[in-house]
């Protein structure tokens, strides 16, 4: 651990103001699950039809498995660096810094390219958005919001939250009010869409829906960036991330079963571009189709402002490790003295997405790479480590059935890695990028970092004590 005279003078603790009830919340917004189900989910009843129910299941199993991971990590060490904090107290600091690098591309560039999707989400309502000038607005927006106090951001985030649910909830009973085909039938036997028709699901074709599915799924794990804000954090953040992760799969898994169900075109509805927007229009009109549209943008901004609020924790933390030298780890470690924010970090976060609008969105989605893929197998790799080790022993939560979630894990991020490479179009550019932000990292951590001198990551005091929490 670093010294604390090491550390910047600035890098005054955050204020411990949440309980599970807060930070589930913040949670749910960064996994959002609305904005998977109406972006994400269409692309996966392309590909497998209605074989999509059994990715999201296989999916879910998998990140079951994760979030086990996740949890037991988080209970050791509840800090709002994430992931590489664990990664660096299990394998080292060279492993810590490469997922640190890894974190900031898929940290930095989540807030941008949701927002330039919400003029296309929008183009049902209100024709002719201009797509950067809303990106800027949202983004710039959602930064000021988020330099607020946490607790104040908590009961935002959970106000669009409940946005998100009602539209997910209009969807699912639109779906069950008519059932035109039971689940037993489409579970029994799958069909999946192929020249124009409907023709048995492949496995192949369930598989790959089955790698879109755990990136819909993701976001439980954003939990840890609010670890040093919540109370009781060492005992209470599994608990925050596992109800995460199974409120996120009945909010995803509901909706689209129900659309399944109540499709009278299946056909039309599984090649659909939005199968959502087409159910709502035939069995209530324009107007719940807008609503939809309009419910899916809260999801988006209610996502940015939480990934803005996650972002600037991660970044809070690295600074206060001495990661990218003076003044910038001064500045980032800084505390707002009235809402207890990372206030500069906040700003730099939303000051890098703004300018990001402004680069093409293919550009952002190669940049972004497939970090989840490297994030996931070094939390699972660490966990192992972990326990062989006893650099765990302490922690509270211990996941079941060890070693099963950790190994799960690696071999479900074999198959995607795999189907990835296979996809010369987005997903083998996507894992080239992830491979030169690892070995751009390595080569920070050797050639910059160590000539400073020992880099190691700052643990704080995790108190016990019980005020009243949202």
């Amino acid at each position: 651990m670093l010294d604390d005279q090491l550390l910047p003078r600035a890098a005054r603790p955050l204020v411990r103001s949440l309980g599970v009830t807060g930070v589930l919340f913040l949670t749910l917004s960064v996994a959002t699950p609305a904005s998977s189900v109406f972006v994400i989910v269409p692309g996966m009843l392309q590909v497998a039809g209605t074989g999509a129910i059994w990715a999201m299941v296989l999916a879910g199993i998998v990140c079951v498995a994760t979030a086990f991971v996740y949890a037991e990590l988080s209970s050791a060490w509840p800090v709002a660096g994430g992931e590489y904090v664990a990664v660096a107290r299990t394998l080292g600091p060279l492993a810590g810094f490469v997922m640190l690098g890894v974190n900031v591309f898929n940290n930095l560039f989540f807030p941008p390219v949701a927002a330039l999707g919400i003029s296309a989400v929008l183009s049902t309502v209100c024709p002719g958005l201009p797509t950067v000038p809303i990106a800027v607005a949202v983004v710039a927006a959602s930064t000021l919001v988020a330099v607020l106090q946490i607790r104040v951001n908590a009961w935002v985030t959970g106000i669009f939250l409940l946005g998100e649910v009602l539209a997910l909830v209009a969807v699912t009973a639109l779906g069950l009010i008519d059932v035109a085909r039971p689940l037993a039938a489409m579970l029994a036997a799958p069909v999946m869409p192929a020249g124009g028709a409907l023709v048995p699901a492949s496995a192949a074709s369930i598989g790959l829906a089955t790698s879109i599915a755990i990136f819909a799924l993701n976001g439980y794990g954003a939990a840890v960036y609010f670890g040093e804000e919540m109370k009781e954090p060492s005992r209470l953040i599994a608990r925050a991330i596992l109800a995460s992760l199974a409120l996120t799969l009945a909010f995803e898994i509901a909706p689209t079963v129900a659309l399944l169900m109540g499709a009278r075109d299946l056909h039309a509805t599984v090649t659909a571009g939005d199968p959502f927007g087409l159910a709502a229009r035939l069995r209530a009109g324009g107007w719940m189709a807008d609503a939809i549209a309009i419910g899916v943008v809260v999801a988006i901004v209610n996502a940015i402002i939480a990934c803005i609020l996650a972002c600037a924790r991660f970044f809070y933390g690295t600074a206060r490790d001495g990661s990218w030298g003076r003044p910038l780890d001064a500045w980032m470690a800084t505390i707002h003295p009235r809402f207890g924010s990372p206030w500069v970090a906040t700003l730099i976060v939303g000051g890098v997405g703004v300018g990001c609008c402004f680069l093409p969105l293919t550009l952002l989605l190669v940049l972004s790479g497939t970090g989840l893929v490297a994030i996931y197998a070094g939390i699972a790799v660490a966990a192992i480590v972990g326990r062989r080790t006893g650099a765990t022993g302490h922690a509270a939560y211990r996941m079941p059935l060890y070693p099963l979630a950790p190994v799960a894990t690696l071999i479900a991020l074999g198959y995607v890695t795999w189907t990835s490479w296979l996809d010369p179009d987005e997903g083998r550019p996507g894992l080239i990028m992830t491979a030169l932000q690892i070995l751009g990292s390595a080569a920070y951590y050797w050639f910059v970092l160590r000539r400073r001198g020992d880099w190691r990551v700052h643990v704080p005091e995790v108190t016990d004590d019980r005020p009243e929490r949202l």
